[in-house]
């Protein structure tokens, strides 16, 4: 829409490829890593027929996150002129608000997700079925809406180019790789490590898809002040050059963001940033109660 990538370009496409391949691991590991702990949990405990129900959840969430995500994206893209723009403005929004919502979430439930995980299962477990599905197809539905929905908001800037969706599985690929990897032992990933540097680089990615998402409803008149400019440096930003289309392509920027535009842009990234990297309180241990003596 507001910011048209030239796909015939290798910069272009590198970039493109490069953002939703960053989206695809870090959200891909994320899902991959929940359904690793469901499986090895019942394989511990010796209920591999309980395996099915989970692969029946898994399966049915991978379908309504494609149907979501289809359904959005045929909605943004039927509809033309400052509609579009509107509507591509409010579903950028709404992307970056679930999707920082998450982000800050995960940051606070990674010490605890595996526990939370083996409880719910165990109770599933006695429940039946029914619940084994329901619990595995919330819980990888939750980290599949995630990235739908931040697609969505990202790949609305790439003007209809399928290069998003295909950097999107590349890096879903990947992240399967590296869940199977991680299962069997072939490798060890510092996943604290892992998931805050990837943390930092989908604030930034969800920052500009803000700025996207306001600059999109000033053109549609819903939000006033699309014509106060804060800085115009197009006299000399090359957008067809590889530092162009890098910024374009993975952070969303443009060269002459609008007042309002980059001051939430800023605003999103100082405090955002600031709410996920402050340190981390450790859990308190419980105390230990004594079980009482047999008689």
């Amino acid at each position: 829409m507001s910011v048209v990538l030239a796909a015939a370009s290798a910069p272009g496409v590198a970039t493109q490829i490069a953002g939703s391949a960053l989206i695809g691991v870090r959200e891909g590991l994320e899902t991959g890593i929940v359904v690793m702990i469901l499986v090895a949990f019942l394989v511990e405990s010796d209920r591999r027929d309980a395996l099915r129900w989970v692969w029946t959840g898994v399966l049915a969430a991978v379908v309504m996150v494609v149907a979501v995500f289809a359904v959005i994206h045929w909605g943004t893209s039927t509809v033309t002129g400052l509609t579009a723009e509107i509507v591509a403005g409010v579903a950028s929004l709404v992307a970056v608000a679930i999707v920082t919502t998450m982000v800050l979430w995960m940051r606070s439930a990674a010490a605890t997700i595996s526990g939370s995980l083996r409880t719910g299962l165990t109770r599933a477990l006695d429940v039946g079925p029914l619940a084994i599905v329901a619990l595995s197809f919330l819980a990888v539905g939750r980290e599949g809406i995630e990235t739908a929905l931040l697609m969505v908001g990202y790949a609305e800037n790439a003007a209809g180019s399928p290069w998003p969706l295909v950097g999107l599985l590349v890096g879903v690929a990947v992240a399967a790789a590296l869940t199977v990897a991680l299962y069997v032992g072939a490798i060890r990933i510092d996943l604290a490590r892992f998931f805050r540097w990837t943390g930092v680089a989908l604030i930034a990615v969800a920052a500009g898809i803000l700025g996207y998402g306001i600059r999109a409803l000033q053109i549609g008149g819903v939000i006033p002040g699309g014509g106060a400019v804060a800085v115009d440096l197009t006299s000399w930003w090359d957008a067809g050059s590889w530092y162009g289309t890098l910024v374009a392509g993975v952070l969303n920027l443009r060269p002459d963001p609008t007042v309002l535009q980059l001051a939430a842009w800023a605003t999103y990234l100082v405090v955002v940033l600031t709410l996920f990297l402050r340190p981390t309180r450790a859990p308190a241990a419980r105390s230990a109660t004594p079980a009482p003596a047999a008689s």
